[in-house]
């Protein structure tokens, strides 16, 4: 059985879906652990293409024997709630000023979207937690 590889990094990253290049932040981050940032552009961009226009999180496992392992984590929740409302940002005071109010069916249509990301067994919980997050945002939930 071969020895167990040890992980050298565990990384979080925000790229634009299938459209990640070898400049900042991908190259900067390779670069740090000596690896090549080309090899992870194209599985990423490959793997991303259908969710071009968005950025996605991308959770990056770096190996002593300078080799890597990512998981793409989808779109973040809050840009989801953002694009539904059609807003810029959320807000800065989230529990005295609302900046919009979601929808049950946006809802449920974010949640879906998330579901496969979440650590959440079903719809219901998915929905709690995209509710969580509009909620401090400044945005009502129906």
């Amino acid at each position: 059985m071969a020895a167990e590889k040890k992980i050298v990094a565990n990384l979080k990253m925000r790229v634009p879906a299938g459209g990640a290049t070898a400049g900042p932040p991908v190259g900067a981050v390779m670069g740090q652990y000596g690896l090549n940032s080309m090899d992870f552009v194209n599985a990423f961009n490959a793997e991303t293409a259908d969710l071009r226009g968005n950025d996605v999180i991308v959770k990056l496992v770096v190996f002593d024997d300078r080799t890597f392992e990512f998981r793409v984590s989808g779109v973040p929740t809050d840009d989801l709630i953002l694009k539904a409302l059609g807003i810029k940002k959320g807000s800065g005071k989230p529990h005295m000023e609302k900046v919009g109010k979601l929808t049950q069916a946006q809802l449920t249509e974010i949640a879906e979207a998330k579901l496969k990301f979440t650590n959440g067994n079903d719809i219901e919980a998915a929905k709690k937690q995209v509710a969580g997050t509009a909620r401090s945002m400044g945005v009502e939930v129906e």
